[in-house]
């Protein structure tokens, strides 16, 4: 068998894991979730092994989704850790085979708090499994490994039930992007979000010209003013721009466009955008509009700066 047949055979079996864990959702994947929506505390993630990395990456895509969240290493927590676990948590804990000696050796502690148990395993009838308020079935047919050994179909199919829990919480409680952009300030989403029009647009010395501008004197505002735009205005008012393009187009539809003024160059009632706007909203505006540069207004309409696209990258 090639690597490519081999890579290939890996996938299927692995989506033939996942088809069959979408008929695995059911009552208890409900009572789970509501196991949790009515938690007063925090869901802590347990587990061991493969099963803890992916407990680390369940806790923590629950806690970007707004469901509060953090991972407890087994091991750790019977060695002094079990004190960040208090009684109002619920625990997600996972274990394929639902015996992990780590794991099994926490059950007591647990019930003794009287924290509420959600298993995620692949054996219904395990120590594990026998001892949760809720249970998740990640059992698989076989591993994806030739010797069927290696976690690869189970972790897989863990993982996802996690992104199912996670996502069906975050739907629960109508999550938002902006909910989204607060938790992940660093990245481009949530600077976008977060971001206003009025942090990033150009406002110093804009080009600014009267109706009356001559073609000249237009032309030396938009180049001064290196926004290729130039603001005309009257006692405050904008009542259009000139870009680029407008002079292009006097050069080639007028005899003789040195003659014209702003007035005669410009784009009335051009597209703005208000200077409150998220940057998210602005490059959705850009993107459906097809413009590479807006005018910002304020609240009475009245033009503070100009955003270009590259603004909002």
């Amino acid at each position: 068998m090639s690597f490519v047949e081999c890579g290939q055979r890996v996938v299927a079996i692995e989506i033939e894991a996942l088809t069959q864990l979408s008929e695995k959702i059911g009552v208890d994947f409900e009572k789970a979730a509501d196991l949790i929506v009515a938690c007063m505390g925090r869901l802590v993630v347990l587990g061991m092994g493969k099963s803890g990395i992916i407990g680390r990456k369940i806790a923590a895509t629950m806690a970007s989704t707004g469901t509060t969240s953090f991972f407890v290493h087994p091991a750790e927590a019977f060695h002094g850790d079990l004190g960040m676990i208090h009684a109002d948590d619920v625990a997600l804990m996972i274990s394929n085979s639902g015996e992990t000696e780590e794991l099994v050796r926490l059950l007591p502690f647990m019930k003794y708090q009287g924290n509420k148990i959600i298993a995620m395993t692949g054996q219904l009838n395990s120590t594990l499994a026998k001892n949760a308020n809720a249970t998740l079935d990640i059992s698989v047919p076989r591993e994806a490994c030739n010797n069927n050994l290696a976690p690869t179909c189970s972790t897989t199919v863990a993982l996802v039930m996690g992104d199912a829990l996670a996502i069906a919480l975050s739907t629960f409680n109508n999550f938002q992007p902006e909910d989204f952009a607060r938790f992940h300030p660093g990245g481009s989403l949530g600077r976008r979000l977060l971001t206003r029009v009025s942090d990033v647009m150009h406002k110093d010395n804009l080009p600014i010209c009267q109706p009356d501008t001559s073609f000249r004197d237009v032309v030396s505002i938009i180049t001064r003013g290196q926004l290729g735009i130039a603001l005309v205005l009257s006692q405050g008012k904008m009542l259009g721009v000139i870009t680029d393009g407008n002079l292009r187009k006097a050069f080639e539809e007028i005899s003789e466009p040195l003659k014209l003024t702003a007035i005669e160059l410009m784009t009335d009632h051009p597209y703005v955008i208000s200077a409150n706007e998220n940057l998210a909203e602005a490059e959705k505006k850009m993107k459906e509009l097809t413009k590479r540069m807006l005018v910002v207004v304020d609240e009475a309409r009245k033009p503070v700066g100009v955003l270009q696209i590259f603004d909002v990258d």
